[in-house]
Protein backbone atom coordinates (compact mmCIF):
# COMPACT_ATOMS: atom_id res chain seq x y z
CA UNK A 1 0.00 0.00 0.00
CA UNK A 2 1.86 3.14 -1.24
CA UNK A 3 1.17 6.39 1.60
CA UNK A 4 0.53 9.95 -0.04
CA UNK A 5 2.10 12.58 2.01
CA UNK A 6 0.33 15.92 0.91
CA UNK A 7 1.89 18.93 0.51
CA UNK A 8 -0.32 20.72 1.81
CA UNK A 9 -3.00 20.44 4.46
CA UNK A 10 -6.27 19.19 3.07
CA UNK A 11 -8.16 21.71 4.92
CA UNK A 12 -6.79 24.57 3.42
CA UNK A 13 -8.53 26.78 6.52
CA UNK A 14 -5.85 25.60 8.75
CA UNK A 15 -1.51 26.39 9.68
CA UNK A 16 0.03 27.68 6.75
CA UNK A 17 -3.21 26.90 4.15
CA UNK A 18 -4.98 30.33 5.25
CA UNK A 19 -5.09 32.98 2.52
CA UNK A 20 -3.19 35.87 3.16
CA UNK A 21 -5.33 39.10 3.13
CA UNK A 22 -2.95 41.90 2.96
CA UNK A 23 0.60 42.11 0.82
CA UNK A 24 3.35 41.06 2.22
CA UNK A 25 5.88 43.44 3.82
CA UNK A 26 4.75 47.20 5.66
CA UNK A 27 1.28 47.89 5.07
CA UNK A 28 0.43 50.67 2.87
CA UNK A 29 -1.45 53.73 4.81
CA UNK A 30 -4.27 55.47 2.96
CA UNK A 31 -2.23 59.08 3.97
CA UNK A 32 0.65 58.07 2.58
CA UNK A 33 -0.91 56.74 -0.77
CA UNK A 34 -2.53 60.14 -0.73
CA UNK A 35 1.40 61.86 0.03
CA UNK A 36 2.89 59.94 -2.99
CA UNK A 37 0.18 60.86 -5.28
CA UNK A 38 0.44 64.29 -4.93
CA UNK A 39 4.56 64.32 -5.14
CA UNK A 40 4.33 62.36 -8.33
CA UNK A 41 1.18 63.94 -10.32
CA UNK A 42 2.20 63.75 -13.72
CA UNK A 43 5.05 61.29 -13.53
CA UNK A 44 3.84 58.07 -15.56
CA UNK A 45 3.87 54.98 -12.76
CA UNK A 46 6.72 53.16 -14.77
CA UNK A 47 9.43 51.15 -13.13
CA UNK A 48 11.88 52.79 -15.28
CA UNK A 49 10.68 55.90 -13.66
CA UNK A 50 11.39 54.75 -10.00
CA UNK A 51 14.36 57.64 -9.70
CA UNK A 52 12.21 59.97 -10.73
CA UNK A 53 10.11 59.40 -8.40
CA UNK A 54 12.54 59.19 -5.35
CA UNK A 55 13.54 62.48 -6.43
CA UNK A 56 9.59 63.84 -6.48
CA UNK A 57 9.42 62.62 -2.37
CA UNK A 58 13.23 63.89 -1.64
CA UNK A 59 12.55 67.03 -2.46
CA UNK A 60 9.07 67.43 -1.46
CA UNK A 61 9.12 65.73 2.00
CA UNK A 62 13.18 66.48 2.43
CA UNK A 63 13.92 62.72 2.82
CA UNK A 64 12.51 59.85 1.77
CA UNK A 65 9.81 57.98 4.67
CA UNK A 66 9.07 54.51 5.18
CA UNK A 67 5.50 54.60 4.58
CA UNK A 68 6.15 56.84 1.37
CA UNK A 69 8.60 54.32 0.03
CA UNK A 70 5.39 51.53 0.51
CA UNK A 71 3.03 53.36 -1.11
CA UNK A 72 5.18 53.88 -3.90
CA UNK A 73 6.37 50.22 -4.51
CA UNK A 74 2.25 49.88 -4.94
CA UNK A 75 2.21 52.46 -7.30
CA UNK A 76 5.16 51.57 -9.40
CA UNK A 77 4.20 47.33 -9.10
CA UNK A 78 7.30 47.14 -7.80
CA UNK A 79 8.07 44.81 -4.70
CA UNK A 80 9.15 46.88 -1.63
CA UNK A 81 12.94 45.67 -1.46
CA UNK A 82 13.20 46.48 -5.05
CA UNK A 83 12.34 50.39 -4.47
CA UNK A 84 14.50 50.14 -0.97
CA UNK A 85 17.55 48.48 -2.14
CA UNK A 86 17.86 51.36 -4.96
CA UNK A 87 16.50 54.35 -3.00
CA UNK A 88 19.43 53.18 -0.44
CA UNK A 89 22.23 52.93 -3.37
CA UNK A 90 22.01 56.77 -4.44
CA UNK A 91 23.65 58.80 -2.14
CA UNK A 92 21.24 62.03 -2.30
CA UNK A 93 18.07 60.21 -1.12
CA UNK A 94 17.99 59.74 2.68
CA UNK A 95 15.75 56.76 4.16
CA UNK A 96 13.98 58.34 7.05
CA UNK A 97 11.34 56.63 9.33
CA UNK A 98 7.79 57.71 8.83
CA UNK A 99 7.56 60.28 12.26
CA UNK A 100 11.90 61.66 12.34
CA UNK A 101 12.21 65.09 11.89
CA UNK A 102 14.51 66.44 8.88
CA UNK A 103 16.34 69.41 8.47
CA UNK A 104 15.01 72.08 5.83
CA UNK A 105 18.21 72.30 4.08
CA UNK A 106 21.13 70.02 3.38
CA UNK A 107 24.37 71.88 2.93
CA UNK A 108 26.66 69.50 0.87
CA UNK A 109 30.89 70.88 1.61
CA UNK A 110 33.19 69.49 -1.30
CA UNK A 111 36.07 68.13 -0.01
CA UNK A 112 37.10 66.66 -2.78
CA UNK A 113 41.21 67.58 -3.70
CA UNK A 114 40.82 70.69 -6.02
CA UNK A 115 38.45 72.01 -2.71
CA UNK A 116 40.54 70.13 -0.25
CA UNK A 117 43.68 72.22 -1.42
CA UNK A 118 41.89 75.71 -0.72
CA UNK A 119 40.52 74.63 2.22
CA UNK A 120 37.24 72.79 1.51
CA UNK A 121 37.81 70.24 4.99
CA UNK A 122 38.15 73.39 7.29
CA UNK A 123 35.00 74.74 5.82
CA UNK A 124 33.23 71.88 6.54
CA UNK A 125 34.60 71.41 10.10
CA UNK A 126 33.81 75.55 10.43
CA UNK A 127 30.01 75.35 8.76
CA UNK A 128 29.14 71.98 11.18
CA UNK A 129 30.15 74.03 14.31
CA UNK A 130 28.51 77.54 13.29
CA UNK A 131 25.60 75.54 12.10
CA UNK A 132 25.04 73.10 14.87
CA UNK A 133 22.38 74.38 17.04
CA UNK A 134 19.97 75.26 13.59
CA UNK A 135 18.02 71.85 13.48
CA UNK A 136 16.84 73.02 9.96
CA UNK A 137 20.10 72.31 8.55
CA UNK A 138 22.08 69.77 7.92
CA UNK A 139 25.97 70.23 6.73
CA UNK A 140 27.40 67.46 5.38
CA UNK A 141 30.87 66.35 3.43
CA UNK A 142 30.51 65.44 -0.16
CA UNK A 143 32.81 64.21 -2.64
CA UNK A 144 33.35 66.57 -6.49
CA UNK A 145 30.18 68.89 -7.31
CA UNK A 146 31.98 70.18 -10.28
CA UNK A 147 32.54 73.55 -9.75
CA UNK A 148 37.00 72.47 -9.08
CA UNK A 149 37.21 76.27 -10.47
CA UNK A 150 35.81 78.02 -7.99
CA UNK A 151 36.91 76.06 -4.72
CA UNK A 152 35.94 75.66 -2.05
CA UNK A 153 32.51 74.89 -3.44
CA UNK A 154 29.56 73.59 -1.47
CA UNK A 155 25.81 73.18 -2.64
CA UNK A 156 23.24 74.77 -0.61
CA UNK A 157 20.01 73.39 -1.03
CA UNK A 158 20.43 72.77 -4.54
CA UNK A 159 22.14 76.43 -5.01
CA UNK A 160 25.50 75.55 -5.77
CA UNK A 161 27.70 78.34 -3.55
CA UNK A 162 31.72 79.34 -6.02
CA UNK A 163 34.02 80.22 -3.03
CA UNK A 164 32.25 78.96 -0.10
CA UNK A 165 32.39 80.75 3.11
CA UNK A 166 30.85 80.56 6.33
CA UNK A 167 29.38 83.81 5.90
CA UNK A 168 28.18 83.26 2.43
CA UNK A 169 26.42 79.96 2.71
CA UNK A 170 24.55 81.79 6.04
CA UNK A 171 23.64 84.55 3.80
CA UNK A 172 21.57 82.21 1.43
CA UNK A 173 19.95 80.46 4.36
CA UNK A 174 18.93 83.56 5.82
CA UNK A 175 17.34 84.69 2.29
CA UNK A 176 16.08 81.52 1.69
CA UNK A 177 17.85 81.25 -1.35
CA UNK A 178 18.29 77.52 -2.01
CA UNK A 179 16.80 77.16 -4.96
CA UNK A 180 19.17 76.40 -8.61
CA UNK A 181 20.91 79.53 -9.60
CA UNK A 182 19.76 80.65 -12.51
CA UNK A 183 22.13 80.08 -15.85
CA UNK A 184 21.91 82.60 -18.53
CA UNK A 185 19.76 82.20 -21.21
CA UNK A 186 21.99 80.60 -24.19
CA UNK A 187 21.18 81.82 -27.88
CA UNK A 188 18.53 79.84 -29.90
CA UNK A 189 19.96 77.42 -32.05
CA UNK A 190 18.50 77.86 -35.91
CA UNK A 191 19.61 73.78 -36.24
CA UNK A 192 21.04 74.36 -39.75
CA UNK A 193 23.46 71.36 -39.93
CA UNK A 194 20.37 69.01 -39.31
CA UNK A 195 18.44 71.16 -41.81
CA UNK A 196 21.01 70.93 -43.94
CA UNK A 197 21.00 66.68 -43.35
CA UNK A 198 17.15 67.24 -43.38
CA UNK A 199 17.21 68.68 -46.91
CA UNK A 200 19.33 66.12 -48.57
CA UNK A 201 22.15 68.85 -49.02
CA UNK A 202 24.38 66.20 -47.07
CA UNK A 203 23.46 62.64 -46.99
CA UNK A 204 24.36 60.26 -43.76
CA UNK A 205 27.09 59.04 -45.44
CA UNK A 206 29.00 62.23 -46.39
CA UNK A 207 27.99 62.88 -42.19
CA UNK A 208 30.02 60.29 -41.16
CA UNK A 209 33.27 60.64 -43.58
CA UNK A 210 33.30 64.25 -42.47
CA UNK A 211 33.19 62.36 -39.31
CA UNK A 212 36.17 60.13 -40.13
CA UNK A 213 38.42 62.69 -41.64
CA UNK A 214 38.09 64.69 -38.00
CA UNK A 215 39.06 61.81 -35.71
CA UNK A 216 36.82 62.94 -33.36
CA UNK A 217 36.98 60.97 -30.53
CA UNK A 218 34.69 60.06 -27.37
CA UNK A 219 35.63 63.06 -24.81
CA UNK A 220 34.10 61.80 -21.95
CA UNK A 221 37.03 59.74 -20.73
CA UNK A 222 38.01 56.62 -22.65
CA UNK A 223 38.81 58.71 -26.35
CA UNK A 224 36.78 55.91 -28.32
CA UNK A 225 36.99 56.83 -31.87
CA UNK A 226 32.96 58.06 -32.26
CA UNK A 227 32.22 57.02 -35.94
CA UNK A 228 33.29 53.61 -34.72
CA UNK A 229 30.62 53.85 -32.47
CA UNK A 230 28.13 55.31 -35.06
CA UNK A 231 28.71 52.22 -37.41
CA UNK A 232 28.48 49.66 -34.86
CA UNK A 233 24.88 50.68 -33.26
CA UNK A 234 24.00 51.73 -37.20
CA UNK A 235 24.61 48.03 -38.29
CA UNK A 236 22.08 46.30 -35.76
CA UNK A 237 18.79 45.66 -36.04
CA UNK A 238 16.16 47.99 -34.51
CA UNK A 239 15.38 49.67 -32.50
CA UNK A 240 18.04 51.57 -31.50
CA UNK A 241 18.43 54.01 -28.10
CA UNK A 242 20.96 56.43 -27.54
CA UNK A 243 22.43 58.10 -24.13
CA UNK A 244 24.19 61.35 -23.41
CA UNK A 245 26.21 61.05 -20.68
CA UNK A 246 26.68 64.15 -18.24
CA UNK A 247 27.24 62.25 -15.13
CA UNK A 248 30.76 64.02 -15.07
CA UNK A 249 32.03 63.04 -11.34
CA UNK A 250 35.53 62.45 -12.19
CA UNK A 251 37.31 64.53 -9.68
CA UNK A 252 38.65 67.73 -11.04
CA UNK A 253 36.04 67.54 -14.03
CA UNK A 254 33.27 70.48 -15.17
CA UNK A 255 34.43 71.26 -18.73
CA UNK A 256 30.87 69.85 -19.48
CA UNK A 257 29.06 71.90 -17.03
CA UNK A 258 30.64 74.94 -18.73
CA UNK A 259 29.85 73.70 -22.41
CA UNK A 260 25.75 73.29 -21.32
CA UNK A 261 25.79 76.95 -19.41
CA UNK A 262 27.48 78.50 -22.46
CA UNK A 263 25.50 81.61 -23.79
CA UNK A 264 26.81 80.94 -27.17
CA UNK A 265 26.50 77.56 -28.66
CA UNK A 266 26.28 76.00 -25.34
CA UNK A 267 23.12 73.42 -24.59
CA UNK A 268 21.18 74.34 -27.95
CA UNK A 269 24.44 72.77 -30.19
CA UNK A 270 24.72 69.89 -27.79
CA UNK A 271 20.96 69.10 -28.52
CA UNK A 272 21.50 69.59 -32.28
CA UNK A 273 24.45 67.24 -32.26
CA UNK A 274 22.09 64.70 -30.11
CA UNK A 275 19.50 65.03 -33.27
CA UNK A 276 22.58 64.42 -36.16
CA UNK A 277 24.08 61.60 -34.64
CA UNK A 278 20.10 59.97 -34.09
CA UNK A 279 19.14 60.72 -37.42
CA UNK A 280 22.09 59.18 -38.82
CA UNK A 281 22.41 56.20 -36.98
CA UNK A 282 18.66 55.66 -36.85
CA UNK A 283 18.11 56.67 -33.01
CA UNK A 284 14.42 56.31 -31.76
CA UNK A 285 14.68 57.04 -28.28
CA UNK A 286 17.49 59.29 -26.55
CA UNK A 287 18.00 59.62 -22.30
CA UNK A 288 20.24 62.76 -21.53
CA UNK A 289 21.13 61.91 -18.06
CA UNK A 290 22.45 64.55 -15.53
CA UNK A 291 23.80 64.31 -12.79
CA UNK A 292 22.09 65.97 -9.59
CA UNK A 293 24.46 68.63 -8.46
CA UNK A 294 24.31 70.32 -12.03
CA UNK A 295 20.44 71.78 -10.47
CA UNK A 296 21.13 75.05 -12.85
CA UNK A 297 21.89 73.18 -16.04
CA UNK A 298 18.79 70.80 -15.49
CA UNK A 299 16.77 73.76 -15.21
CA UNK A 300 18.34 74.84 -18.40
CA UNK A 301 17.81 71.55 -20.12
CA UNK A 302 14.13 71.17 -19.31
CA UNK A 303 13.55 74.71 -20.89
CA UNK A 304 15.46 74.03 -23.99
CA UNK A 305 13.93 70.87 -24.67
CA UNK A 306 10.36 72.61 -24.03
CA UNK A 307 11.54 75.13 -26.93
CA UNK A 308 12.88 72.07 -29.17
CA UNK A 309 10.38 70.24 -29.11
CA UNK A 310 7.75 72.99 -31.17
CA UNK A 311 10.92 73.23 -33.65
CA UNK A 312 10.91 69.41 -34.00
CA UNK A 313 7.10 69.37 -34.52
CA UNK A 314 7.75 71.66 -37.18
CA UNK A 315 10.43 70.50 -39.22
CA UNK A 316 8.69 66.73 -38.70
CA UNK A 317 5.45 68.78 -40.69
CA UNK A 318 8.27 70.42 -43.27
CA UNK A 319 9.83 67.30 -43.50
CA UNK A 320 7.70 64.08 -43.87
CA UNK A 321 9.76 61.42 -43.89
CA UNK A 322 11.31 62.99 -40.82
CA UNK A 323 10.72 61.37 -37.06
CA UNK A 324 12.73 62.78 -34.36
CA UNK A 325 13.78 60.90 -31.13
CA UNK A 326 11.65 60.67 -28.16
CA UNK A 327 14.07 62.57 -25.53
CA UNK A 328 13.92 62.08 -21.80
CA UNK A 329 15.76 63.71 -19.25
CA UNK A 330 16.81 61.77 -15.98
CA UNK A 331 18.18 62.99 -12.80
CA UNK A 332 21.18 61.52 -11.38
CA UNK A 333 21.38 60.81 -7.75
CA UNK A 334 24.52 61.39 -6.56
CA UNK A 335 26.41 58.13 -7.36
CA UNK A 336 29.97 58.69 -9.10
CA UNK A 337 30.02 54.68 -10.73
CA UNK A 338 26.88 56.50 -13.17
CA UNK A 339 29.64 58.02 -15.28
CA UNK A 340 30.87 54.38 -16.18
CA UNK A 341 28.29 53.32 -19.30
CA UNK A 342 26.59 50.04 -18.65
CA UNK A 343 26.06 51.59 -14.94
CA UNK A 344 24.27 54.69 -16.58
CA UNK A 345 22.06 52.86 -18.57
CA UNK A 346 21.27 50.52 -15.28
CA UNK A 347 20.34 53.87 -13.52
CA UNK A 348 18.17 54.97 -16.71
CA UNK A 349 16.02 51.79 -16.16
CA UNK A 350 15.48 52.86 -13.00
CA UNK A 351 17.80 50.38 -10.76
CA UNK A 352 21.26 50.76 -8.98
CA UNK A 353 23.95 51.83 -10.94
CA UNK A 354 26.20 48.61 -11.27
CA UNK A 355 28.55 48.42 -13.79
CA UNK A 356 27.33 45.23 -16.45
CA UNK A 357 29.81 42.73 -17.21
CA UNK A 358 30.87 42.70 -21.06
CA UNK A 359 30.78 41.62 -23.22
CA UNK A 360 28.62 42.62 -24.65
CA UNK A 361 29.16 45.85 -25.17
CA UNK A 362 26.50 48.89 -24.82
CA UNK A 363 26.51 49.45 -28.70
CA UNK A 364 24.77 45.83 -29.00
CA UNK A 365 23.04 45.33 -26.08
CA UNK A 366 22.26 48.52 -24.03
CA UNK A 367 19.31 50.72 -22.60
CA UNK A 368 16.52 47.95 -22.31
CA UNK A 369 18.41 45.40 -24.15
CA UNK A 370 18.43 47.60 -27.34
CA UNK A 371 22.08 48.95 -28.99
CA UNK A 372 22.65 52.19 -27.80
CA UNK A 373 24.83 55.10 -29.14
CA UNK A 374 26.48 56.36 -25.85
CA UNK A 375 28.38 59.68 -25.85
CA UNK A 376 29.42 63.21 -23.99
CA UNK A 377 28.26 66.48 -24.86
CA UNK A 378 31.29 67.67 -25.83
CA UNK A 379 31.48 65.19 -28.47
CA UNK A 380 27.75 65.88 -29.76
CA UNK A 381 28.48 69.36 -29.39
CA UNK A 382 31.84 69.37 -31.85
CA UNK A 383 29.32 67.47 -34.77
CA UNK A 384 27.53 70.87 -35.94
CA UNK A 385 31.51 72.31 -35.91
CA UNK A 386 32.09 69.35 -38.11
CA UNK A 387 29.62 69.63 -40.78
CA UNK A 388 29.73 73.52 -40.82
CA UNK A 389 33.51 73.83 -41.08
CA UNK A 390 34.50 70.27 -42.45
CA UNK A 391 36.45 67.69 -40.95
CA UNK A 392 39.77 68.02 -42.51
CA UNK A 393 39.44 71.35 -40.37
CA UNK A 394 39.11 69.81 -37.26
CA UNK A 395 41.87 67.21 -37.74
CA UNK A 396 44.31 69.92 -38.75
CA UNK A 397 44.34 71.47 -35.12
CA UNK A 398 46.64 69.95 -32.82
CA UNK A 399 49.82 70.06 -32.18
CA UNK A 400 53.40 67.78 -31.97
CA UNK A 401 51.26 65.25 -34.54
CA UNK A 402 48.01 65.06 -32.99
CA UNK A 403 44.51 65.81 -34.37
CA UNK A 404 41.88 67.93 -32.76
CA UNK A 405 41.40 70.78 -30.09
CA UNK A 406 40.40 69.65 -26.45
CA UNK A 407 38.94 71.59 -23.50
CA UNK A 408 41.08 71.01 -20.21
CA UNK A 409 39.46 71.74 -16.74
CA UNK A 410 42.03 73.01 -15.03
CA UNK A 411 42.43 74.09 -11.42
CA UNK A 412 44.23 73.94 -8.16
CA UNK A 413 47.52 76.22 -7.64
CA UNK A 414 46.69 78.20 -10.65
CA UNK A 415 46.45 81.79 -11.56
CA UNK A 416 43.23 81.20 -13.73
CA UNK A 417 41.22 78.09 -13.29
CA UNK A 418 38.94 77.61 -15.98
CA UNK A 419 38.18 75.60 -18.83
CA UNK A 420 40.19 75.85 -21.69
CA UNK A 421 40.17 75.39 -25.34
CA UNK A 422 43.39 74.06 -26.35
CA UNK A 423 45.14 72.01 -29.50
CA UNK A 424 45.51 68.36 -28.86
CA UNK A 425 48.84 67.53 -27.85
CA UNK A 426 50.02 70.92 -25.79
CA UNK A 427 51.76 70.78 -22.97
CA UNK A 428 51.09 70.71 -18.78
CA UNK A 429 53.45 73.89 -18.94
CA UNK A 430 52.20 75.03 -22.32
CA UNK A 431 48.39 74.94 -20.67
CA UNK A 432 49.13 76.58 -17.41
CA UNK A 433 51.75 79.45 -18.92
CA UNK A 434 49.40 79.85 -21.61
CA UNK A 435 45.65 79.57 -21.11
CA UNK A 436 46.02 79.44 -16.58
CA UNK A 437 47.64 82.75 -16.03
CA UNK A 438 50.87 81.20 -14.77
CA UNK A 439 51.45 79.40 -11.23
CA UNK A 440 49.69 81.29 -8.43
CA UNK A 441 51.42 83.54 -6.38
CA UNK A 442 53.91 82.25 -3.68
CA UNK A 443 53.47 78.60 -6.05
CA UNK A 444 55.40 76.86 -8.23
CA UNK A 445 54.84 73.49 -10.29
CA UNK A 446 55.59 70.58 -8.07
CA UNK A 447 52.98 68.08 -9.74
CA UNK A 448 49.96 67.42 -11.88
CA UNK A 449 47.02 65.15 -12.67
CA UNK A 450 46.36 64.84 -16.05
CA UNK A 451 43.05 63.41 -16.03
CA UNK A 452 41.46 63.96 -13.13
CA UNK A 453 41.22 60.85 -9.90
CA UNK A 454 41.98 58.56 -12.34
CA UNK A 455 44.99 59.41 -14.80
CA UNK A 456 47.87 59.15 -12.28
CA UNK A 457 49.52 61.81 -11.00
CA UNK A 458 53.03 63.05 -12.67
CA UNK A 459 56.04 64.91 -11.53
CA UNK A 460 56.93 68.21 -12.67
CA UNK A 461 59.82 66.89 -14.69
CA UNK A 462 56.99 65.46 -16.94
CA UNK A 463 55.45 68.70 -17.40
CA UNK A 464 56.48 69.00 -21.18
CA UNK A 465 55.29 65.52 -22.21
CA UNK A 466 51.98 66.42 -24.48
CA UNK A 467 48.87 65.72 -23.31
CA UNK A 468 46.53 63.63 -25.41
CA UNK A 469 45.15 60.25 -25.59
CA UNK A 470 47.81 57.45 -26.44
CA UNK A 471 50.37 60.11 -24.78
CA UNK A 472 50.99 59.74 -21.48
CA UNK A 473 50.52 55.50 -21.35
CA UNK A 474 54.55 54.72 -20.95
CA UNK A 475 53.96 57.20 -17.79
CA UNK A 476 51.49 54.79 -16.00
CA UNK A 477 49.06 57.42 -17.10
CA UNK A 478 46.28 58.61 -19.06
CA UNK A 479 44.17 61.68 -20.06
CA UNK A 480 40.78 60.94 -19.31
CA UNK A 481 38.43 63.33 -19.12
CA UNK A 482 41.34 65.88 -19.02
CA UNK A 483 40.67 67.15 -15.72
CA UNK A 484 44.13 69.13 -14.82
CA UNK A 485 44.45 69.68 -11.10
CA UNK A 486 48.19 71.24 -10.71
CA UNK A 487 49.81 70.74 -7.24
CA UNK A 488 52.51 73.00 -6.07
CA UNK A 489 55.77 72.93 -3.36
CA UNK A 490 53.07 73.23 -0.66
CA UNK A 491 51.04 70.26 -1.65
CA UNK A 492 52.23 66.16 -1.84
CA UNK A 493 51.23 63.59 -3.56
CA UNK A 494 50.47 61.67 -1.41
CA UNK A 495 48.47 63.75 0.38
CA UNK A 496 46.38 63.53 -2.58
CA UNK A 497 46.84 60.28 -3.28
CA UNK A 498 45.09 59.51 -0.25
CA UNK A 499 42.39 62.02 -0.94
CA UNK A 500 41.56 60.32 -4.18
CA UNK A 501 41.32 56.84 -2.96
CA UNK A 502 39.49 58.08 -0.10
CA UNK A 503 37.19 59.50 -3.10
CA UNK A 504 37.04 56.05 -4.59
CA UNK A 505 36.80 54.15 -1.52
CA UNK A 506 33.41 55.97 -0.76
CA UNK A 507 31.66 56.14 -4.91
CA UNK A 508 32.65 52.01 -5.04
CA UNK A 509 29.29 50.50 -5.83
CA UNK A 510 30.02 47.82 -3.61
CA UNK A 511 29.51 45.12 -6.44
CA UNK A 512 32.98 43.60 -6.53
CA UNK A 513 35.48 42.69 -3.95
CA UNK A 514 38.49 44.05 -5.65
CA UNK A 515 37.05 47.41 -5.77
CA UNK A 516 35.30 47.30 -2.83
CA UNK A 517 37.41 45.87 -0.17
CA UNK A 518 40.59 46.58 -1.87
CA UNK A 519 39.69 50.89 -2.07
CA UNK A 520 39.55 50.07 1.90
CA UNK A 521 42.07 48.57 2.24
CA UNK A 522 44.49 51.18 0.46
CA UNK A 523 43.00 53.65 2.51
CA UNK A 524 44.22 51.95 5.68
CA UNK A 525 47.59 51.26 4.21
CA UNK A 526 48.05 55.10 2.52
CA UNK A 527 47.44 56.48 5.66
CA UNK A 528 51.12 54.94 7.61
CA UNK A 529 53.80 57.37 7.50
CA UNK A 530 55.73 54.66 6.01
CA UNK A 531 53.92 52.70 2.83
CA UNK A 532 54.30 49.19 2.54
CA UNK A 533 55.44 49.31 -0.91
CA UNK A 534 54.99 45.23 -1.97
CA UNK A 535 52.11 45.14 -0.27
CA UNK A 536 50.20 48.32 -1.80
CA UNK A 537 51.64 46.74 -5.36
CA UNK A 538 49.68 43.55 -5.05
CA UNK A 539 47.22 45.29 -4.19
CA UNK A 540 46.80 47.77 -6.95
CA UNK A 541 47.62 44.51 -9.11
CA UNK A 542 44.54 42.45 -7.81
CA UNK A 543 42.42 45.76 -8.05
CA UNK A 544 43.10 45.96 -11.70
CA UNK A 545 43.10 42.17 -13.02
CA UNK A 546 39.76 41.49 -11.02
CA UNK A 547 37.49 44.54 -10.74
CA UNK A 548 34.41 44.50 -13.14
CA UNK A 549 34.72 48.44 -14.46
CA UNK A 550 37.69 50.61 -14.83
CA UNK A 551 36.46 52.57 -11.36
CA UNK A 552 38.23 49.48 -9.70
CA UNK A 553 40.97 49.28 -12.39
CA UNK A 554 41.74 52.81 -12.41
CA UNK A 555 41.57 53.58 -8.51
CA UNK A 556 45.05 52.22 -7.67
CA UNK A 557 46.68 54.36 -10.16
CA UNK A 558 47.36 57.69 -7.75
CA UNK A 559 49.12 54.74 -5.52
CA UNK A 560 51.66 53.55 -8.16
CA UNK A 561 52.24 57.15 -9.40
CA UNK A 562 53.35 58.27 -5.80
CA UNK A 563 55.42 54.62 -5.63
CA UNK A 564 56.92 55.30 -8.78
CA UNK A 565 57.83 59.48 -8.79
CA UNK A 566 57.38 60.66 -5.13
CA UNK A 567 58.89 57.63 -3.41
CA UNK A 568 60.72 59.99 -1.45
CA UNK A 569 57.71 61.12 1.02
CA UNK A 570 56.49 57.55 1.37
CA UNK A 571 60.10 55.66 2.40
CA UNK A 572 61.30 55.38 5.80
CA UNK A 573 63.53 58.94 5.77
CA UNK A 574 60.92 60.95 3.49
CA UNK A 575 57.76 60.58 5.26
CA UNK A 576 56.22 63.45 5.46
Amino acid sequence: MNTVIPIRPLDARQGRGRPRHTPKGRQVQPEARARVEVFCAGLQPRPDLLIEHLHRLQDGEGALRHGHLAALAERLRLSQVEVFEVASFYHHFDIVADETPVPATVVRVCTSLSCAMAGGESLLADLQTALARDANVRVQEAPCIGQCHVAPAACVGQRQLPQASVSRVQALLAGGETTPRTSPAPAPSGLQQLRRLLAGEIDAERVLSELKSSNLRGLGGAGFPAWRKWETVRAQPGPRNMVVNIDEGEVGTFKDWQVLVSAQAGAPQVLEGLLIAAHVVGVERAWIYLRDEYHDVRELLASELRRLDATLRWLAAEHPGYTPPVIELRRGAGAYICGEESALIESVEGKRGLPRLKPPIVALHGVFGRPTLAHNPETLWWLPEILARGGDWLSSQGLRGRHGLRRFSVSGRVRKPGVYLAPAGITLRELVDEHAGGMAEGHTLYAYLPGGASGGILPASLADVPLDFDTLAEHGSFIGSMAVVVLSQHDTARGAALNLMRFFEHESCGQCTPCRSGTTKAVQLMQESVWDAPLLGELSQVMRDASICGLGQAAPNPVDSVLRFFAHEVAERGAK
